[in-house]
């Protein structure tokens, strides 16, 4: 009796073990082979929002990096809402892009605040502004909306590096949960 529960408290034995180690092995494996399907193709004022990767290439996204589980696609001299030139990158999912891309990054690599003529248009168009909270997942974003508007814009505002402006399909899912910005 001391024998068994001795060897139970010390885990499996070792032709249990040589039994699981190869069943992992391969749960791990076709996990890595589920490939997302890109979203359909959605552009926003000439600008690719969503899509795959031949939607980034048509609209001119062509230096393309990739990071073996993701890949980015850039574009420079990018104007939105008749301001820029900016730099712009999609980013899409799978070493190949295989998966699509499902947002927009817009940036200015020597004006930080670039960006804000944007979004002090899209106010004075109508657009709500909202805070995301820090603790979020989307944190530091105040994110621009309108009612029946495709997209939305989400405007990084702890930004380390460079601000960041995103334009995002407006799905109800995928807006973020904020709080009306102080005025």
């Amino acid at each position: 009796m001391r024998g068994r529960a001795k060897a139970s408290r010390e885990g499996p034995s070792r032709g249990q073990g040589a039994f699981l180690a190869p069943v992992l092995a391969l749960t791990l494996l076709t996990s890595c082979d589920e490939a997302r399907q890109p979203p359909a193709a959605f552009s926003f004022e000439g600008l690719p929002v969503a899509g795959s990767i031949a939607d980034a290439q048509r609209a001119g996204f062509t230096n393309c990096v990739s990071h073996n589980i993701d890949m980015r696609c850039r574009k420079e001299g990018v104007s939105l809402k008749r301001h820029g030139p900016f730099s712009a990158a999609v980013d899409l999912q799978g070493g190949g892009g295989e998966g699509g891309f499902d947002h927009l990054i817009l940036w200015n690599p020597s004006d930080q605040s670039a960006l804000v003529a944007i979004t002090t248009q899209l106010r004075g168009e109508g657009w709500s502004e909202c805070l995301t909270p820090v603790g979020d997942a989307w944190k530091g974003q105040a994110i621009y909306q309108r009612k029946g508007a495709p997209i939305f814009y989400s405007l990084d505002l702890t930004y380390w590096d460079r601000r960041t402006l995103k334009l995002y399909p407006a799905a109800p899912a995928k807006i973020p949960a904020c709080q009306a910005a102080p005025r």
